[in-house]
């Protein structure tokens, strides 16, 4: 198989093929072993969420975690991010400064379930948080929503253990729904998003913040109403 297949590159992304044709492709077993590494720790991190999510079930009869997606960052995609940031192509320059290139997406029902699965999953003992990006309670300027983490997973091979970086981003099933047209109309448009749809986009955003509060408030008179009738 041609490396360019391998690496899926454009075929007509002649200069972006000419980097990776670079100091990344003089150790191609050494990228697939990298990336099988992040590969890896996705899968520690869902096992940990879903095994969250069951006990939450078992003992809260709710279950916070409604999907979870994930997505390994492509090699074109990470080439890319590398020339943004002006830094050497190289795997020892992947593994050290780019930190999203495990990412696993967690839709919640609730925004309080948002905060409970990221309180829960930090605070396991082979679980290291790097970094908190909250933009639910701090929204980006465009209107986006969601809680950001970098954590660090141990992730056990055959002669050693490696700490790898995953990207675990926590939001509602609307922050979701809102991020993903946000996402393709700045797609179709290649950023150039008209004004007036992003005037639109923005006031959707915090309707969506008022409608998400309104369903967790009456979520939990409905949870209060039950305990009522149980006799808790």
């Amino acid at each position: 198989m041609e490396l360019r297949e391998i690496f899926k590159i454009n075929l007509a992304d002649e200069d972006l093929w000419d980097d990776i044709n670079g100091e990344v492709l003089l150790n191609l077993k050494g990228f697939l072993a990298q990336q099988q590494l992040y590969s890896a720790a996705i899968k520690e991190i869902r096992t940990k969420l879903e095994i969250l999510d069951e006990e939450f079930q078992v003992h809260y009869d709710h279950n916070p975690i409604h999907n979870i997606e994930f997505r390994l960052k492509s090699p074109d995609s990470i080439i890319k991010k590398l020339k943004r940031k002006n830094l050497e192509i190289s795997l020892d320059s992947i593994w050290n400064n780019i930190y999203d290139i495990a990412g696993v997406r967690v839709i919640c029902n609730y925004i309080q379930d948002i905060y409970y699965i990221a309180d829960l999953l930090t605070k396991q003992d082979d679980i290291k948080l790097l970094r908190v990006r909250d933009y639910i309670k701090n929204p980006k300027e465009n209107g986006y929503r969601s809680l950001h983490l970098i954590v660090q997973v141990p992730v056990f091979l055959a002669k050693e253990t490696k700490l790898v970086p995953v990207e675990v981003q926590i939001r509602t099933i609307a922050m979701d729904f809102w991020a993903s047209l946000e996402h393709k109309l700045r797609y179709k448009a290649k950023e150039n998003v008209p004004e007036n749809l992003k005037k639109r986009l923005i006031d959707c955003a915090e309707q969506i913040a008022k409608l998400d509060s309104e369903m967790q408030a009456i979520y939990i008179e409905s949870k209060k109403l039950n305990n009522v009738k149980k006799g808790k």
